[in-house]
């Protein structure tokens, strides 16, 4: 904790890159651990059910599934999400990317969000363009639709379908020019996003997992505990 306070109180250009891991400390189940939703048994594998193909062809039980396994809005802020918003307000962290869709960051008071693969809270008509919240696809049945009579589809990155290109360019033009880059909470094997590592060309790589990662022998720092109890003894 020394050296990564010593990281931390050196840099002026910190980015904080994270995945699943750093919200299951809000009771959010991850994807790819032992007691995660891929492991899990359903009649159709997670990967399909949140596919882009049976968005559409299957869309009543797509949203039996996104509802019940997907929107957790009991799920508050951790020790994670709220000190990376104090390091941001600091003028320590420059921004958070995150491959999370439960908006925890934003609602930890972080500003500079770049949601990789979207957000439960953004839902939108695929014909007017109308927005619509995470209550509102909670409290509908069924299928959900628009006042205009329009499908309703979450803004979120389903599979087979792109990352969007703004977001993309902001992440990675962060990474690019921050002097520290902390990953936490992930374990750098799903892609493009763990690619973005590559992008990297500061001064302090460190990694915080609880498990072993593909970079770890590339990083200066790597913490194998929880990341919002490392984080949360780093003083400012």
């Amino acid at each position: 904790m020394k050296t990564l306070q010593n990281i931390i109180d050196e840099s002026n250009s910190i980015v904080f890159f994270g995945g699943a891991g750093v919200s299951t400390e809000s009771g959010i189940p991850d994807f790819r651990s032992p007691d995660g939703l891929y492991n899990q048994k359903y009649d159709v594998p997670p990967e399909e059910l949140l596919s882009h193909g049976y968005f559409f062809s299957h869309t009543e039980k797509f949203y039996e599934f996104y509802r019940e396994k997907m929107i957790c809005l009991d799920a508050k802020p951790n020790k994670a999400h709220i000190k990376l918003a104090e390091l941001e307000k600091a003028g320590k962290l420059k921004a958070v990317i995150t491959q999370n869709i439960d908006g925890l960051h934003s609602a930890a008071g972080s500003k500079k969000v770049y949601e990789l693969h979207g957000s439960v809270h953004r839902n939108y008509c695929l014909d007017c363009g109308k927005s619509y919240s995470a209550e509102d696809i909670l409290a509908s049945k069924g299928v959900p639709h628009c006042s205009c009579g329009g499908l309703i589809k979450p803004d979120v990155v389903l599979y087979g379908e792109n990352l969007d290109d703004a977001t993309v360019n902001g992440a990675l033009s962060a990474i690019e020019n921050c002097d520290t880059l902390i990953i936490g909470g992930t374990s750098l094997t799903v892609y493009p996003a763990a690619g973005f590592v590559r992008y990297f060309k500061g001064k302090n790589l460190v990694l915080i997992n609880m498990s072993s990662t593909p970079f770890d022998s590339e990083a200066d720092m790597v913490i194998h505990d929880k990341v919002g109890e490392v984080l949360d003894k780093i003083t400012l």
